[in-house]
């Protein structure tokens, strides 16, 4: 079959990522490509990434004419988790193009499987659920739509859907993404202004934590792992296609498998390499000093843990499973490896108050992280978090770009207090590192602008807070 493949996450189109200059390909829908080039088929990549617009993706379908036309969008990056609106009108564009050609539109993804009837009323032949290689596949093969596991699809009637695919337990039987198809130079120009290049890896698929608020549309509520022979023999493969000299494991939670850093750190001492990494773990999982060791021996150079919040009530009212105490004792044990600890922090939580916030501000102030992300509380369909707050989303329920930051439901406090606190943890938070620093004296003429500059603004966003605080919005 001529299959024509692409996703719909144009950076462009996210201005603060865009202006990060920070990208990461698209990793899932190059193994999708890989396994279509692997059962034969003429498969053309289109990559949306740098484009302005979907011009590309229409011209090919209309000059090419593919015989279906698959939006798999990157189910390892959590902008796609999102469902940002700028990205579903995307694809609706390029799916009017094809449908319009009479071409079979297939979607796989966090939005589509979300918004799945909406997909079809656009003009999706099938929307795929949850891992969908070897769906795909099956699609390819001309199997009917019945026969297919793991597929939502339109009758002229009703929405069908069949029965759910079973979990791949054997990942390292998946070939290689095929970065052949790819072309790495944006990449590394856009990374360049940053002084080295981060290419992404993911080791595993899903994760069994039960955070109240996470969803999981793709590889769901369970986890499965290559091997760690698999990931170096994989590594030594992209090193041959194109340089890289950092790594982002874009896993939910790395290394959960028992002796699995270990055994990783081992195959890379075999090999003979080590490059710096960055991963996303959870401080339960960080208070073994073995691991963090391991950790560090293999390359580690940032951890990010979903800290979430400096308040023991606000963690247990998200089911998070993990306690202050051991955000407290990882972050300690990193830093003793050398080890970069870094925070996810999350307000506007139902319940949450102003001594929770407060809370979380004072640790930021006494664990001095490496660095910080912080966002309002953020509903997403298939959780219980959403299921709580879903009768107050009314005709909004997703940003329509990563910097919308609109607290959508409800909370304690108003949406313009919590844009206020976003900004003023941030800025406080880049001052007070800032100073840290040039007490030290490693301070740069960058840290002394940044203190300089953040330092006022953060007193600013602070003082407009404590005015909505006692104006009571």
């Amino acid at each position: 079959m001529k299959i024509l493949i692409s996703h719909s996450y144009f950076l462009q189109l996210d201005p603060k990522q865009w202006a990060q200059q920070k990208p990461y390909p698209p990793l899932a829908t190059l193994i999708a490509v890989a396994c279509l080039q692997k059962a034969g088929h003429e498969v053309r990549f289109i990559d949306s990434n740098f484009l302005t617009d979907t011009q590309e993706a229409q011209q090919a379908l209309e000059t090419w004419r593919p015989d279906f036309f698959v939006l798999y969008e990157d189910g390892f990056n959590y902008l796609t988790k999102m469902c940002l609106t700028n990205m579903r009108e995307a694809a609706f564009e390029m799916m009017d193009k094809a449908a319009s050609l009479d071409i079979p539109v297939w979607v796989s993804g966090s939005d589509a499987t979300d918004h799945y009837k909406e997909y079809l009323e656009k003009g999706a032949q099938a929307v795929l659920k949850g891992e969908a290689e070897q769906t795909l596949l099956e699609l390819a093969a001309g199997r009917p739509l019945s026969a297919i596991n793991g597929i939502w699809y339109k009758t002229e009637s009703r929405v069908e859907a069949t029965a759910p695919r079973k979990v791949n337990t054997h990942l390292d039987d998946l070939p290689f993404p095929a970065w052949e198809v790819l072309d790495i130079e944006p990449y590394q120009k856009a990374w360049k202004k940053h002084g080295y290049f981060s290419i992404n890896v993911a080791t595993t698929r899903g994760c069994p934590f039960k955070c109240n608020w996470c969803a999981k549309p793709i590889y769901g509520n369970r986890y499965n792992s290559h091997s760690p022979k698999y990931i170096v023999d994989l590594l030594l493969d992209m090193q041959r296609c194109f340089s890289f000299d950092h790594i982002w494991f874009c896993d939910d939670i790395f290394g959960l498998k028992p002796r699995w850093v270990q055994q990783f750190n081992e195959q890379l001492q075999q090999a003979d390499r080590k490059w710096k990494y960055k991963i996303q773990s959870r401080a339960d999982l960080l208070v073994k000093e073995d691991t963090v060791m391991a950790l560090a021996q293999s390359g580690c150079d940032e951890v990010w843990i979903g800290a979430e919040s400096g308040s023991q009530k606000v963690l247990d009212a998200m089911d998070k499973g993990t306690t202050v105490a051991q955000i407290v004792d990882a972050t300690a044990l990193m830093k003793a490896h050398n080890v970069k600890p870094c925070f996810f922090l999350q307000f506007g939580y139902p319940t949450e108050e102003w001594s929770d916030i407060k809370a979380t501000i004072d640790m930021l102030k006494t664990l001095k992280p490496h660095d910080i992300g912080v966002s309002v509380s953020y509903p997403l369909p298939g959780t219980k978090f959403y299921e709580r707050v879903k009768n107050e989303l009314q005709q909004k329920a997703n940003w329509t770009d990563s910097d919308e930051l609109l607290l959508m439901y409800k909370g304690t406090y108003s949406a313009s207090f919590y844009k206020d606190l976003h900004r003023y943890v941030h800025r406080k938070f880049r001052s007070l590192r800032a100073w840290e620093m040039l007490v030290k004296g490693d301070g740069t003429a960058r840290q002394k602008w940044s203190f300089a500059y953040h330092t006022p603004l953060s007193w600013w966003n602070g003082f407009k807070m404590k005015k909505s605080l006692q104006s009571g919005e």
